[in-house]
């Protein structure tokens, strides 16, 4: 796939999903300090140096040159309204590979102050159908542990199928953790 030049601006009817800059870091250290406690049972034991605007400046550095070369698509959630404000969630189709696979993990986190209220469905709908439609992906693969129910209805309502369990497949909060496999494939896509 020939290098991407033109950087996704993806609008739902309460959202904006864009590429973050090292502009965004304020918001991102933001986002992830007041998420600290919601987002540990399913995340990685992280660092101290992950909660610094040193970190963040760093990592979004690199998000829109991986972009460009086809490597990953991280999305910052924000509303329409307030583009400026606080960012409510963040996906991201990393790990991309082209040849015979064409296919992505994703992931995603929603802000505490916004579960419940269909954002994620709503984004990942958008999301999607970008990495579909435009970027030509086949597969898209999101795990979730096991415990994680609103992962699972989530995952279910946008057309994952189960393709089954791996155990002890990551280490998150400290200790391995079992995950359920599952995959979109593009063709089966309904657009949620």
């Amino acid at each position: 796939m020939s290098e991407i030049l033109e950087l996704p601006v993806i609008e739902t009817a309460r959202l904006v999903l864009t590429i973050p800059a090292r502009d965004d870091a304020s918001r991102m250290l933001s986002y992830v300090l007041k998420n600290r406690e919601h987002l540990a049972p399913w995340e990685q034991t992280r660092a101290n140096d992950y909660y610094t605007l040193e970190h963040w400046s760093e990592h979004l550095s690199s998000a829109v040159e991986e972009f460009k070369r086809g490597e990953s698509l991280r999305l910052i959630l924000v509303y329409r309204e307030k583009q400026s404000g606080s960012i409510q969630g963040q996906c991201t189709f990393s790990n991309i590979v082209r040849g015979p696979f064409q296919a992505s993990y994703l992931g995603y986190s929603l802000d505490k102050d916004a579960v419940g209220n269909g954002l994620m469905y709503e984004a990942l709908t958008a999301a999607i159908s970008y990495v579909f439609e435009k970027m030509n992906l086949h597969r898209v693969m999101a795990n979730y542990i096991p415990t994680n129910e609103r992962s699972a209805r989530l995952l279910r309502r946008l057309g994952f199928t189960v393709e089954g369990c791996a155990r002890e497949y990551l280490q998150i909060a400290g200790r391995w953790q079992d995950h359920v496999l599952t995959a979109l494939i593009n063709e089966h896509w309904k657009g949620g």
